[in-house]
């Protein structure tokens, strides 16, 4: 992406397929950046989203095959959530810090505080959901190592996912994974 002294340029690469489990993310980011004719510099950081990381690395859940336990029933009756969303949440969590009022929030087995452990309904088929990727850390290693072979280019990667606010309006984006 060509440098600019006086200022920051924020490519967004459109025109990537759904991801699925087993995808190669690195080539089909090279295949978009192709499309979009443009080209990485040293020093470009990247920034991928955790929902693709989880869908490549198999972190989709079926929710058909998710069996509520007893907490989770009770959990999703005090906060009028789908209890196998919650028994997911305590799945992933290592610590429930609060359930009230259709919230729930825990520290996640990352560290992470946050609201429904990551879990994320949103695009992605009706009876599925997304868990955060099981090591950001390593996965953004991974994808700094394949784009640097492939490209020859010192870069970053990021791996951003959005957090809920907890007990509050709006979103905000974290980085969840860092390499670079």
């Amino acid at each position: 992406m060509k440098k600019h002294a006086d200022h920051l340029v924020i490519l967004g690469i459109d025109g990537l397929p759904e991801i699925r489990e087993g995808d190669d993310i690195a080539s089909l980011f090279f295949d978009a950046l192709k499309e979009k004719s443009e080209s990485l510099e040293d020093g470009d950081a990247i920034v991928f989203t955790s929902k693709i990381v989880s869908k490549s690395e198999g972190g989709v859940v079926v929710l058909s095959g998710v069996t509520p336990g007893a907490d989770a029933e009770r959990i999703a009756k005090e906060t009028d959530k789908d209890a196998r969303i919650v028994q997911l949440m305590l799945n992933e969590a290592k610590e429930l810090v609060r359930a009230e009022n259709n919230t729930i929030i825990v520290e996640t087995k990352h560290g992470f505080v946050c609201a429904n452990a990551g879990i994320d309904e949103s695009n992605v088929e009706e009876g599925k959901a997304v868990l955060l990727p099981d090591d950001p850390q390593m996965s953004a290693s991974q994808l700094k190592q394949a784009i640097e072979a492939r490209s020859g280019k010192e870069i970053a990667v990021l791996i951003s996912d959005s957090f809920g606010r907890a007990f509050r309006n709006g979103v905000t984006g974290i980085c969840i994974g860092v390499s670079g």
